[in-house]
């Protein structure tokens, strides 16, 4: 496999992510992020990738170290689309740095840009756990007692609790902050999620 042939396999594969991405989550802005910086980090790598495997390697780690702090100054996005967001990256490296020296490398590396796709695919699926759902959730009442504020939060959700933490406790204003992770019930309505659910950025609900 050349190097027109493994650029040609990143630009498929991350048409296919962004597809996938928007068809999923329906966020247009790290659309256009996800292919600019899949494409950005491959013709920089390509170019300054022939310098030599070790300052290769350096241009690799150097370049995850800037991208990781310009998205971590840069608007909140949930885990799942930093997932996204370095899956791309990581397929503009593996294509800019491949090492081409035999066909067998070559088809290693267009393996392994499909191995990232593929892992991405069936994680991010919306069937995949799909009961499971985790909250940020106000309440209108102070529970110093973890059992009724289970039995309350059960109520109120719908489902089975399986993890709470209490975020704040406020005995003067009478209110709890909470992140619960909790189980819904296999029946009718709750078995396919809505599309809020699917994104596991935390969302505050006020009883």
């Amino acid at each position: 496999m050349n190097q027109f042939l493994l650029v040609a396999a990143d630009l498929v594969a991350v048409a296919l992510l962004v597809t996938m991405y928007f068809a999923r989550h329906r966020r247009r802005d790290l659309v256009v992020a996800f292919l600019t910086v899949n494409v950005g980090v491959l013709a920089v790598s390509s170019i300054l990738g022939t310098a030599g495997a070790t300052i290769g390697a350096g241009l690799g780690l150097g370049l995850f170290g800037v991208l990781s702090i310009i998205r971590l100054r840069s608007s909140e996005i949930a885990q799942h689309e930093v997932a996204y967001y370095f899956a791309s990256l990581a397929r503009g490296l593996v294509a800019g740095l491949a090492s081409l020296e035999t066909t067998a490398a070559g088809w290693i590396n267009g393996l392994l840009i499909g191995l990232v796709l593929a892992v991405l695919a069936v994680g991010d699926h919306p069937g995949l756990l799909r009961r499971y759902r985790q909250q940020v959730v106000n309440l209108d009442q102070a529970y110093a007692d973890e059992t009724a504020l289970r039995a309350a939060l059960e109520g109120m959700l719908g489902g089975r609790v399986h993890r709470v933490a209490v975020i704040e406790l406020d005995l003067v204003n009478d209110t709890t902050k909470v992140d619960v992770r909790f189980e819904v019930p296999r029946k009718a309505g709750f078995d396919t999620p809505p599309a809020a659910a699917l994104n596991p950025r935390e969302r505050e609900v006020t009883r």
